[in-house]
């Protein structure tokens, strides 16, 4: 027999933890002095005390755990419970994921701010080019934002062209504008492909669309270099350029991907943003 004090020593949980698991009927005593009320405890019981704290930790209630470790749940529907935590810790993994790869983001754009050297900054005009483009609707015009939607019409199109035999005639083009349709701040992203004239969207089936998109007469144009999840520093160094030398943006940046290995920390993207005609 265990003192309350040494099983929560041997079990690394706390004594006023046993004690409210005593109180709820979680895990109750080996025996109670009837004169002392002083709870003794099992070695067997840390057993008990294990899964408790290891299903709680699952994110069951002790509700839940009590009715799991006495038997009230059914195999199945414990399987299905135990599937569904482990959807939400991976979806929770994934978020937890996606802000420390936004704060590291926000975090070499600080360090980064005033290094880039101005001379990688290039002023020049855009040609017009026909695209086979998809379309897609993301939440705003953050990184983590902007991938999910891109990513997949991407892969989509580049499926469609490769099936189709139709040969690029350039790299990579993708554009944005405010989504006319879509609620507040959300962006309509255009994946395109540069195709050759006699293309047409029934060659790569349904939701494609031909596009002539307009050349641009002026733009200011930066190399990006590594994964677009780590764009904001070069874009926010083009920005204070354009603001430093009296410009002002057109419009949302273009992007054209020079670049695409498998290894997206190596790819080479063109951010081209359009700059608006001088005031008068």
């Amino acid at each position: 027999m265990f003192t309350i004090g040494d099983f929560a020593k041997h079990g690394r949980v706390s004594v006023r933890m046993l004690r409210h698991y005593d109180a709820i009927g979680l895990l109750r005593p080996a025996r109670v002095d009837p004169v002392s009320g002083y709870r003794s405890y099992e070695a067997g019981q840390l057993a008990r005390l294990n899964r408790v704290i290891a299903l709680k930790d699952l994110g069951f209630t002790l509700e839940q755990v009590g009715a799991i470790l006495d038997e009230r749940v059914g195999a199945e529907e414990l399987r299905g419970m135990l599937r569904l935590r482990r959807a939400e810790l991976e979806s929770a993994v994934a978020e937890a994921t996606a802000r420390l790869a936004g704060v590291e983001t926000r975090l070499r754009t600080i360090e980064s701010e005033g290094t880039m050297p101005t001379d990688e900054i290039v002023v020049k005009s855009l040609p017009p080019v026909r695209l086979a483009e998809l379309r897609g609707i993301a939440d705003s015009y953050a990184p983590q934002d902007i991938g999910p939607v891109i990513g997949p019409l991407y892969d989509d199109l580049c499926g469609r062209v490769e099936a189709a035999g139709v040969v690029p005639t350039g790299p990579g083009l993708a554009y944005y504008e405010d989504a006319p349709d879509g609620p507040p701040g959300s962006v309509l992203v255009h994946a395109g492909i540069p195709v050759a004239s006699a293309v047409r969207a029934g060659d790569l089936g349904g939701g494609v669309r031909i596009v002539e998109l307009p050349g641009v007469e002026r733009a200011a144009t930066v190399v990006h270099r590594g994964a677009m999840d780590s764009v904001l520093p070069t874009a926010q160094a083009l920005a204070r350029w354009i603001d430093a030398h009296g410009h002002r943006s057109g419009g949302y940046a273009r992007e054209l991907a020079l670049a695409c290995p498998d290894d997206r920390d190596l790819w080479v993207t063109e951010l081209q943003e359009p700059l608006a005609p001088p005031a008068s």
